[in-house]
């Protein structure tokens, strides 16, 4: 093997490079394991840098009264509980000491007054409780972790693209793919693998998620034979770019309305007031006043009251299907959103607070968002789901394999709440890193199986020969089926037919032909995530057909209640015979002690 593929060895393989990636990374060479770094893209091209607007850490800086205690059970809540609780417990202890850590390792935040670090409301959140830089977050958080990891002497392989996991027996032993410059292909044998891949977005047409995002992780462990949970739950953000067509989907953070975005319909309503559970509803709905006292509040820096906060800063979920449904009966802006406001706010706060959106509309859309409204609409943007995941390793039901970050499974439950992300990242990415270095400590040297790689590299030269249609063609279609089929809104007509679309794109995708050599060939590349993207699609529709309710970022039309049965299982996916398994699995229980929580909170 070694005499034909190029070689890279190490103890701990760590595949992908944004934030979850490169934390444990960092964790893993800290605690003396070699650790290889290969990212798809090049270093510090990450979507982690979309994460813009804070990180979620119960720091009680801007409001003394929050509690990690606090922070588990908005994570719980928004997620429909069905988190797992460990999950969202460690998480929710441990992210103050990360951004501390990141602070220590050279991030700079915002600051309040006194010096400490600034934290700004998100929707869903209690407390102002993110942390951020701007609306540059992730930007800072990538800058950090990637010069703390390079100056830690980690082994970096970039424009590296990683088709297959390599087993021996049922342990994951590294991995298999090709350099997507020349198209050579190379080994990374590991005693530990951690998946860091990110999500699945570009399996929709309208998506805030970069050209990297294309279900490798998921795919990788899928075929290697590790379980999958919640694949039904994809995020839709609310607030997307719409107009001009050219950056339809690229994302506009929820900062704009954390720091006092107003939305209004095309008869200049402000309507999301009236998509607020009952109880949630103020006795103020028809009178802005009290809100906007609440927004100067925020924006002076005096403590507001959290009773009357705005109705903009609901759950990512609820907000895109109100400003889905505003279009749908006939109140939506030109160009199919909803109106994003920030310019009866002083210019210079503006500026200041969201220099990256001011930009982002100045050069792309002429939009100057200090003296005029962004037009926005939902765009798919996080998977929930992904790979099972043991809450204090990171490892996944396969011996060798461990994930962290959106790859993973289980944290976020039926709905991530903003922010929750960047402190995700570090809390499991640390965690991820360590086990794998445990493990890696144990585990014999690898054996690599000379056939398996043979066989990969048929796979992938395949192509070459093939007679069928052109990958781009294929990929068009899929993104069209995702979006009508298995968007915001769910039938069971329209998820059993993606699943016929979803076998007729996989036939063809298994034709598909590239011309040229293997040098700088995009239509190569795609012609093999396509394979990954159809994998990932057909693991949301079904899932989503097994899950007869609605809750969190899953909605069925048919089924528009949420059921408490559904409410204790998760939906998981393994592989079995060649084909795809569905079953119910049980959630795991709650310690009392955990579920007191909650009834002190009531």
């Amino acid at each position: 093997m070694s005499e034909r593929f190029e070689t890279h060895p190490s103890d701990v393989l760590v595949i992908g490079a944004g934030g979850a990636g490169l934390r444990a990374a960092i964790e893993a060479s800290a605690k003396g394991a070699r650790t290889a770094l290969v990212c798809k893209s090049l270093l510090g091209k990450a979507h982690t840098v979309m994460a813009e607007g804070g990180i979620a850490a119960a720091l009680a800086h801007v409001d003394a009264q929050d509690s990690w205690q606090t922070h588990f059970r908005d994570t719980m809540r928004g997620g429909g509980m069905l988190n797992h609780w460990r999950m969202a417990q460690l998480h929710a202890q441990e992210a103050p000491d990360r951004v501390r850590e990141l602070e220590q390792w050279g991030a700079v935040f915002d600051r309040t007054r006194d010096g400490r670090i600034l934290q700004r409301p998100f929707g869903g959140h209690t407390y102002r409780r993110l942390a951020h830089v701007g609306d540059r977050t992730g930007l800072e958080m990538i800058r950090t972790l990637q010069d703390k990891g390079v100056h830690q002497g980690i082994d970096v392989y970039m424009e590296c693209t990683v088709t297959h996991l390599l087993r021996d027996g049922d342990r994951v032993v590294g991995a298999f793919g090709y350099w997507r410059e020349s198209g050579r292909f190379v080994v990374f044998p590991a005693k530990a693998v951690v998946l860091a891949t990110g999500g699945i977005g570009k399996a929709w047409s309208v998506t805030s998620n970069s050209w990297e995002y294309t279900a490798d992780g998921h795919a990788l462990a899928y075929r290697a034979g590790a379980e999958l949970i919640d694949m039904e739950f994809v995020q839709f953000h609310p607030t997307g770019m719409v107009w001009p067509p050219g950056v339809r989907g690229i994302l506009v953070t929820e900062a704009v309305r954390a720091e006092g975005g107003i939305l209004r319909n095309s008869k200049g309503e402000r309507f999301m007031w009236r998509y607020l559970p009952e109880e949630k509803r103020p006795d103020f709905s028809k009178d802005e006043a009290q809100a906007k006292e609440w927004l100067a509040d925020h924006i002076a820096g005096r403590s507001p009251d959290f009773k009357k906060r705005p109705p903009e800063l609901s759950t990512r979920d609820n907000v895109a299907r109100a400003i889905y449904t505003e279009n749908r009966e006939g109140r939506g802006s030109p160009h199919g959103g909803v109106f994003l406001d920030v310019s009866y706010l002083p210019a210079e706060h503006v500026v200041k607070k969201l220099p990256s959106m001011y930009h982002q509309f100045k050069d792309l859309a002429d939009v100057d968002i200090t003296k005029e409204p962004m037009e926005v609409g939902p765009t798919c943007h996080y998977a929930m789901g992904g790979v099972r995941v043991d809450p204090d390793s990171g490892k996944s039901t396969v011996p060798g394999l461990f994930a962290a970050g959106e790859v993973s499974g289980g944290m976020h439950g039926a709905n991530r709440l903003g922010g929750n992300s960047l402190s995700d990242l570090l809390v499991f990415g640390r965690r991820a890193g360590l086990g794998a270095a445990e493990a890696a400590g144990k585990a014999p040297a690898p054996k690599i199986d000379a056939d398996a790689t043979a066989a990969a590299e048929r796979e992938l030269l395949a192509f070459f020969a093939n007679t069928g249609e052109d990958p781009y063609a294929i990929h068009h279609d899929l993104q069209e089926a995702m979006q009508a089929l298995v968007g915001i809104f769910r039938t069971q007509e329209d998820l059993e037919k993606s699943v016929g679309k979803l076998e007729e794109l996989r036939a063809r995708a298994s034709r598909a032909r590239v011309t040229g050599s293997r040098l700088y060939n995009p239509g190569w590349h795609l012609a093999f995530d396509l394979r990954n993207m159809i994998d990932a699609a057909e693991m949301v529709a079904r899932a989503a057909l097994e899950r007869q309710e609605s809750r969190g970022a899953h909605s069925r039309l048919d089924f528009p209640k949420a059921d408490p049965a559904f409410g204790k299982v998760n939906i998981s996916i393994r592989r079995r015979d060649g084909g795809m398994e569905v079953v119910r699995t049980a959630l795991p229980a709650m310690p009392e002690e955990m579920r007191k929580l909650f009834e002190e909170k009531k």
